[in-house]
């Protein structure tokens, strides 16, 4: 019998060329206390907001950093309809309801992690991006093979990313000090459930990882 080859495995190291780094739904509307009016009551003590401010948003920053330093291409999702109506959302948008119009400034990203030059913004109207948007497609155009999530929340719309991309058959890997979710229970439970079907780390792990595809040969 013909030997196989041997399967790779979700913490091997990244490869130039075939690496992604996609931050998921960071909008200023869900970042912001008091624009998410689905959450009007929290204050701006608020887990969430103290979270994402103090920790999730300064570990993306340092993600990008090293990303665009080093060739790792880029990528951006966001919640919003391609209608001012939202007539074009999923049923589960309409039914939530969870409607971002694409004039709404609040719908983007905050400046320190808004897209540079030419990185790719995705708009979805799902909790999985590959559901709503045509992700799969770009990251084969593109010759990805590695994915790096991060970003909100952590037990809905990064846990939908996570699973869908493995099973697309991708190397995910979940980098989780730059996710968030409401509560640190909730931001615990996900990363347990899900964390079989990527590789769960830190972000100066990923940044270390980074930078030395800053000086490796194009794979």
């Amino acid at each position: 019998m013909a030997s196989q080859t041997p399967l790779p495995r979700r913490d091997q190291p990244f490869v130039k060329g075939a690496t992604a780094l996609l931050l998921v739904d960071m909008q200023r509307i869900w970042l912001e206390p008091g624009l998410d009016p689905d959450h009007a009551d929290w204050p701006a003590d608020h887990y969430f907001y103290t979270q994402t401010r103090d920790v999730t948003i300064p570990n993306q920053r340092e993600l990008l950093a090293a990303a665009r330093a080093s060739g790792v291409e880029v990528l951006h999702t966001i919640i919003q309809s391609l209608t001012e109506d939202g007539r074009d959302r999923s049923l589960d948008h309409k039914l939530t309801p969870i409607h971002i119009p694409p004039s709404l400034a609040e719908g983007l990203p905050p400046p320190e992690l808004a897209p540079v030059g030419d990185e790719i913004l995705l708009p979805k109207t799902s909790s999985g991006v590959f559901n709503s948007t045509n992700l799969d497609y770009l990251l084969k155009n593109l010759g990805v093979r590695q994915l790096v999530v991060a970003g909100v929340l952590t037990d809905q719309c990064v846990d939908m990313t996570v699973r869908d991309g493995a099973d697309r058959g991708y190397l995910v890997t979940c980098v989780a000090d730059a996710c968030a979710a409401p509560t640190p229970e909730r931001h615990a439970g996900a990363l347990k459930a899900f964390g079989g079907y990527c590789w769960v780390t830190d972000t100066q792990t990923v940044v270390d990882r980074f930078v030395a595809l800053g000086g490796a040969n194009q794979a």
